[in-house]
């Protein structure tokens, strides 16, 4: 052996420089150019509040991941435009109903969904889109309503349904989300926009990156740990009328960086 040959580097460290390059262009993206454009008292409103919601049982459930400005007539316009429905109180009879559509796969689109309590209370308002014939793969988000003087603020949880199983915290039947929460949070803000809904969308610190997260029934997910915050605006286009409503350059930018550094921290834990 030639002690004087170069050593020849582990993958460990060939990954260094590149992990360093794109940590660097995210936090360009994540916290210099998307705090320039908050608004100051939604900084304000958001500065003091946990971001992780809870189950009944008080295991910690998804995280909070969306956030709207406005009033619930609002919302309630926004989210029908968006081609989303809001979802039936759970009951004897809607439990029955949300069971029968996932056997028999007909479809439930106000579907209950299950609680999750944030700062104690649980959500006001619940959404959601089925994808297929039944209520077994849906998108969803609870919104908490927290009142202000002006415009209350909506705090939401968005995630995607894949499934119907067995929790693997509780044993309780439940839902399966899919892990890749960033992506229910992005794709709701898109429709709301499309539908001409919201303005001034922005990203704020919420619960924080996290690639080994676990939601109440121990479903694992993956998140850059922020909230996309927007204002919900009057007189949205109806529905059936979509029309293109392309992200900010540096929003694209930031999810790109973000999924690259999800991708690169995953392989080296």
């Amino acid at each position: 052996m030639n002690p004087s040959a170069p050593r020849a580097r582990s993958p460990r460290s060939r990954l260094i420089k590149p992990v360093m390059v794109v940590l660097a262009l995210y936090i360009l993206g994540a916290y210099l150019l998307a705090p320039a454009l908050w608004r100051r008292h939604e900084r304000a409103d958001l500065a003091h509040h946990d971001f992780l919601t809870r189950t009944t049982a008080g295991i910690p459930g998804d995280p909070i991941n969306i956030a709207l400005t406005g009033k619930v007539p609002q919302l309630l316009r926004a989210m029908q435009a968006a081609g989303w429905s809001p979802a039936d109180p759970i009951t004897l009879q809607s439990s029955v109903e949300i069971g029968l559509s996932v056997l028999l796969d007909r479809p439930y689109r106000d579907a209950p969904v299950s609680t999750l309590l944030y700062d104690g209370r649980r959500q006001d308002l619940a959404f959601e889109r089925l994808v297929g014939g039944s209520a077994d793969r849906r998108h969803h988000v609870r919104f908490w309503r927290i009142a202000g003087d002006g415009n209350d603020l909506f705090l939401g949880a968005a995630s995607f349904d894949r499934g119907v199983g067995i929790s693997h915290l509780t044993g309780q039947i439940t839902h399966h989300i899919a892990p890749d929460i960033d992506t229910e949070r992005d794709g709701l803000m898109q429709a709301l926009a499309a539908a001409g809904a919201v303005t001034n969308r922005s990203f704020v610190p919420g619960s924080g990156p996290t690639l080994t997260g676990r939601n109440g029934g121990g479903d694992p997910y993956v998140t850059d740990g922020d909230i996309l915050l927007a204002s919900l605006v009057d007189g949205p286009r109806p529905q059936g009328q979509p029309q293109p409503a392309a992200d900010p350059w540096w929003m694209g930018l930031r999810r790109w960086a973000w999924s690259v550094v999800a991708s690169l921290a995953r392989r080296l834990l």
